[in-house]
């Protein structure tokens, strides 16, 4: 049987990535001064794991460079080098080209040599500088002395003293703080081979692993115990390289590594194998004062890394430092996190979908029955109604991702960007844990990179200018999050100069746009949304080329949310970002227009009204507003929309719904309520094409189909043509 290690390949590059970015958050945050010796050991760990795997599926130009950062790091850690801020900003730009060729490896493709090259020239550089030569990636465990073979018991805590000494002593403490009942057999245990048991592993990861294991080295042995099976291995790979293996089947609580002697092939199961002091088939053989003679002609074979011991130590303990799902070393939180494909979760959420629609006929068809005559038919159904939302709002929990996902990517660009325009810049965060749907969590990424370049860019002052103005001399940008109702409300704010009315008109005029004396500063912010519009007096390779809020505006547009800002001269702006929690599943309210049912997102819906002839004016081109409490709101005729026949003309015999987008009001024209009800939301343009008005569609739960308004779109077509005023209180757009 041969195994395929590629099936194990997209485990590796998932863990390789958390693993990078665990790294650079950890390096933004070092203080070169002083460092945190944690910090240290985290990086080092992380360099390390990506190192054993790389080396693991053949990836060589990842290896070799993490090897070389690894050396850099495990000196940092070791106190045996000063940090500095040089060392630092090569070890982010070293974890720049790993994500390039971790990438590249993703794709099939074969890394840039040219940039690997580059940064390994910068390293060696450095390391050179530090006073140490380039170490060789290759462990070369043929160099390393023997050691004397007296007293090997003693000499285990020495790192110098003996090559496979100082891995016993480092795998058998880290076996013993996450299994204490294993540490007394195996501790102090010497022998020519590895000792591998395989914990709770079912048989056919057992096959995979012993298959995955005998391209390690020789497997001398092979011992079944229940649901266990221990392995010893004759290989100079290092026992971190089998941690690395195994993990990528199986979990760490599951592994446990010491030296010994493969048994006898006769030996009873669960043999000692501390007992066999060679490999000879007669048990008497297993003389206890000869133990010692065999681990010391090994002991040449057992030197995997020139590093000292308690990197193996610190690699080993995985604190909760290490994102793996598991919060830390006990064994009662290992397990508590898993992998699962995003395809699979989506056809959950579609099974889910489907349950509501199937729960939505069964209430349409239980409407023919009499409750009196069918109580336990109706309690059923709403016990079924209760049970398909909670099953409804769990599934859609899973797609949820915190919000830390993407303000975690901002330190690095805040530090270099800043660093590159001159200026001093804090970044805040808050509401890392607030949760948005993945689907829209990927999709706001470059939003919100373009409204932070900008922030630094225009926004935050120079040092000079904000000590001239009276400010603090470092600025502050703030991302936050927090959901309200059925959305998330992201907003980016900076305390800079705040956007410059006069000059935002001016170009306007420039451009040729028709301008009220009398607009509203909204209004004058809205206009930096146009295409081309830009304020900027050069154009630099950061912004000016007023080619990017246009875009990112259209972006939240077709995510469902939309964007608004407000500023202060000399105190700073705010953007704000108003996106639906998810677009799987929603709320909402069934209209009726014509003989046609189409559905009202519920979240814009503020109130609905009857009004009197009395609040209906026709103003400008024949266009239609109603008067609410004083407001005057542009009245849409959905059924004028979408051309629908047979529908109520007259707003004083229909219904009149309130509804409130992109911080505006409008009314809307319908002929009645039917009622409210949660709906699974089908992708129109997928199954059908694009239709003016119309974000989704849905099925009923008689079977038919009900179109979903794209309220947004109305709202935005409605500010459009309702351009006439009326009075003074007639600001409708």
């Amino acid at each position: 049987m041969t195994l395929d290690i590629t099936q194990f390949y997209q485990t590796f590059f998932d863990e390789a990535d958390e693993l990078l970015a665990q790294m650079e958050q950890l390096l933004l945050n070092l203080d070169v001064d002083s460092p945190d010796p944690e910090d240290l050991a985290a990086i080092f760990r992380a360099a390390h794991s990506i190192k054993g795997g790389a080396a693991t599926f053949g990836f060589t130009a990842l290896t070799q460079t993490t090897h070389i950062l690894e050396s850099l790091l495990d000196r940092a850690r070791n106190h045996e080098l000063t940090l500095t801020k040089e060392m630092v900003d090569a070890f982010l730009e070293t974890k720049d080209v790993l994500s390039d060729q971790l990438a590249d490896y993703r794709a099939s493709a074969e890394p840039d040599a040219a940039a690997a090259a580059e940064i390994c020239a910068k390293l060696e550089q450095l390391k050179a500088a530090s006073g140490t030569a380039a170490a060789a990636p290759a462990p070369a465990p043929a160099a390393a002395a023997a050691p004397a073979p007296a007293a090997p018991a003693a000499a285990a805590p020495e790192p110098a003293a003996a090559g496979d000494s100082a891995p016993d002593h480092v795998i058998e403490q880290a076996v013993a703080a996450a299994h204490p009942a294993a540490g007394g057999a195996d501790a102090g245990a010497e022998g020519p081979h590895l000792k591998i048991t395989l914990v709770g592993v079912d048989a056919k990861d057992q096959a995979l692993l012993t298959e995955e294991l005998s391209n390690l080295g020789r497997i001398a042995g092979r011992e079944q115990s229940g649901g266990d099976l221990t392995l010893w291995l004759e290989s100079d790979v290092p026992s971190d390289d089998i941690i690395a293996v195994c993990c990528f089947v199986i979990d760490e609580s599951q592994i446990r590594i010491s030296r010994g002697t493969a048994p006898a092939a006769a030996a009873a199961p669960g043999a000692p194998a501390a007992e066999a002091a060679a490999p000879a088939p007669a048990p008497a053989a297993a003389a206890a004062p000869q133990a010692p003679a065999q681990p010391a002609a090994a002991q040449p074979q057992q030197a995997p890394h020139a590093e000292p011991a308690n990197a193996h130590a610190a690699h080993h303990h995985h604190d909760d430092k290490r994102p793996r799902g598991a919060a830390g070393a006990a064994g009662g939180a290992e397990g508590s996190s898993i992998r699962v494909g995003v395809e699979k979760v989506d056809q959950l959420i579609n099974l889910v979908g489907e349950l509501v629609i199937t729960q939505a006929m069964l209430a349409e068809t239980a409407t023919a029955f009499d409750p009196a005559l069918h109580d336990r038919l109706f309690n059923g159904m709403a016990q079924l109604e209760r049970n398909a939302r909670d099953l409804q709002e769990a599934v859609m929990s899973i797609r949820m991702m915190p919000m830390d996902y993407v303000f975690s990517r901002f330190p690095r660009l805040v530090r270099d960007l800043a660093g590159k325009l001159g200026k001093q810049v804090e970044l805040v965060t808050f509401g890392q844990a607030t949760e948005l749907d993945k689907s829209l969590i990927e999709r706001i990424i470059d939003p919100l990179t373009h409204l932070v370049r900008n922030s630094l860019d225009h926004g935050i002052e120079t040092v000079d200018k904000r000590v001239a103005a009276g400010k603090d001399a470092v600025g502050q940008l703030v991302l936050s999050a927090a959901h309200h109702g059925g959305n998330i409300v992201i907003e980016v704010s900076d305390d800079g100069a705040g956007l410059n009315r006069e000059r935002i008109l001016a170009k306007a005029a420039k451009q040729g746009m028709q301008i009220s004396e009398n607009v509203s500063d909204d209004e004058v912010w809205q206009l930096i949304f146009a295409p081309g519009f830009s304020t900027a007096e050069t154009v630099t390779d950061v912004s000016g080329r007023g080619v990017g809020m246009d875009v990112v505006k259209r972006n939240i547009q077709s995510m469902g949310g939309h964007v608004e800002i407000s500023s202060q001269a000399g105190r700073g702006t705010t953007t704000r970002i108003v996106l639906p929690l998810t677009l799987a599943i929603l709320d909402g309210m069934s209209v009726k227009v014509g003989s046609e049912i189409f559905i009202l997102p519920l979240n814009f819906v503020m109130e609905s009204l009857q009004p009197s002839m009395d609040d209906i004016y026709t103003v400008g081109n024949g266009e239609r507003v109603v008067r609410v409490r004083g407001e005057y709101l542009p009245l849409v005729a959905l059924h004028e929309v979408f051309s629908v026949d047979d529908a109520r003309t007259d707003p004083t015999q229909g219904i009149v719904t309130i509804m409130e987008t992109e911080g505006r009001r409008f009314a809307m024209l319908i002929d009645e309520l039917v009622g409210q009800q949660q709906v699974v939301v089908k992708n129109l343009e997928t199954n059908y094409r694009k239709v003016h008005g119309i974000s989704a569609a849905t099925i009923l739960g008689d079977g038919s189909v009900a179109l979903i308004v794209d309220v947004a779109a109305l709202n935005r077509e409605t500010r459009a043509t309702h351009g006439a005023r009326v009075g003074a209180e007639l600001a409708i757009f």
